[in-house]
């Protein structure tokens, strides 16, 4: 199988995750706006497990407690690894799409007037959410995929993938905050971003 001009069969390799083995095939997403990588765990098929995560250095590579991006990619793979199978869609989305820089000044904003990230972007003209997911959809038709059980709190995720007729059923991902800031970014994700969290 080919993705963006890859054959998957030629990047597949083994990795051990909390000590288990995994196979994993790679490919680019060569999107100017989203680009990324595709992940795919063991033989997928039909209603497989499939995260959409946007890119977080800070919860993902340095586990901030400050945000769910780091804790949510971890039990969305445990949930792919216990099942045998599953895709993961990293998307160089950092900053629900504003790129680090933007999303560095308007943390800074957050901390120096009290706001949050989404009071803050507005504040600074950035948009709220700038991310798209056509090119995942795409990637999931590539690979056959027509129907999908999504690890998501994000609606977003889910009416653009409907919208380019992916099939999906949402599956939840529910974290416990680290940090008082953490609980704080949830709050306003749940109220501006109309993420689907308590």
């Amino acid at each position: 199988m080919t993705i963006s001009g890859c054959s998957l069969e030629d990047t597949e390799h083994r990795l051990t995750r909390k000590g288990r083995e995994l196979v994993i095939r790679v490919a680019e997403l060569p999107d100017p706006h989203d680009g990324g990588h595709i992940l795919v765990i063991g033989d997928i098929a039909d209603n497989c497990l499939v995260r959409i995560h946007s890119r977080c250095l800070y919860g993902d590579a340095l586990q901030s407690d400050d945000c769910d991006c780091g804790p949510e990619l971890d039990l969305a793979m445990d949930l792919i690894q216990n099942e045998g199978s599953g895709v993961l869609i990293y998307l160089e989305q950092e900053g629900r799409g504003a790129g680090l820089i933007r999303k560095a000044m308007g943390l800074h904003t957050s901390e120096q007037a009290g706001l949050d990230t989404y009071e803050s972007y507005a504040r600074l003209g950035i948009p709220l959410d700038s991310r798209r997911y056509d090119a995942a959809a795409k990637q999931l038709f590539d690979l056959g995929l027509s129907q999908i059980r999504l690890l998501t709190n994000n609606p977003a995720k889910v009416d653009a993938l409907r919208a380019s007729g992916v099939r999906v059923s949402v599956v939840p991902l529910v974290t416990e905050p680290k940090s008082e800031r953490a609980r704080r970014y949830l709050r306003a994700k749940r109220d501006f971003g109309m993420h689907w969290l308590p």
